[in-house]
């Protein structure tokens, strides 16, 4: 992104959601998500075989977590873009 000519700013843990890049001359916030973290739904995020409901538990509320953080920044005027 530097190298492109964009600004921007790591991890600001003000902004709901603790975007991990914030462009705040183009109002934009990018989320950087790992997909077993954030419930993708690929190959790549197989819940494990042990403590599965744990794991489900966990990742239920890391995406009711990311919705609400999505729409207090979008309301905010933010535009949200998601990496994963």
């Amino acid at each position: 992104l530097f190298a492109a000519g964009y600004r921007y700013r790591v991890c600001n843990k003000h902004l709901p959601g603790k975007p991990d890049i914030v462009l705040r001359k183009h109002g934009a916030v990018v989320f950087v998500h790992g997909c077993f973290w954030h419930g993708h739904g690929c190959k790549l995020a197989n819940i494990p075989k042990t403590n599965q409901q744990f794991w489900l538990s966990k990742i239920k509320r890391n995406l009711e977590r990311d919705k609400l953080a999505i729409i207090t920044l979008t309301a905010s005027g933010w535009e949200v873009l998601m990496v994963w």
